[in-house]
């Protein structure tokens, strides 16, 4: 493993746990020729899903877009990161369960939001914004009104 801060090619592992319920291994580095101590994890390779987004378009699913939508919707409200790795985690172990090699960005979209619900309903509105493309603030108010029903 090359080291992020000399680019070294040789690092020892310093410390190695079991993270995102057992899916991946967390790894503390250590560079052996500037000590600089980086961390890395270790993810069991799965059969790739293809995203199809809403102008037909194809690209390989990348749970970091999810998780950095999370974190732009959550952004100063106390939702703990933790919880939005927990969502992202989520979301991709149903995709995946699923069976289909070929997702749609609308369904993705749609369990986030299934998730962002019950988590924090101002990041919810937030996401929803942005997923749904709301043109005007009176879609924004049926989308409100939505909530508001639902928590009834």
């Amino acid at each position: 493993m090359r080291c992020p801060n000399c680019k070294y090619e040789n690092s020892k592992v310093v410390d190695s746990r079991h993270a995102d319920d057992l899916t991946a291994i967390r790894r503390r580095r250590e560079c052996e020729s500037c000590r600089f101590r980086f961390t890395t994890f270790e993810r069991i390779e799965l059969t790739p899903l293809i995203v199809v987004k809403k102008d037909g378009a194809r690209q390989a699913f990348n749970r970091d877009k999810i998780l950095n939508g999370l974190v732009r919707s959550c952004e100063k409200r106390p939702v703990a990161y933790q919880k939005l790795e927990d969502i992202t985690n989520e979301v991709e172990r149903d995709l995946r369960a699923e069976g289909n090699t070929e997702v749609s960005s609308n369904d993705i979209g749609e369990k986030v939001m299934e998730q962002l619900m019950d988590v924090d309903q101002v990041s919810y509105v937030r996401f929803a914004s942005v997923y749904r493309e709301f043109k005007d603030v009176d879609q924004l108010l049926k989308s409100m009104q939505g909530i508001l029903k639902d928590r009834k």
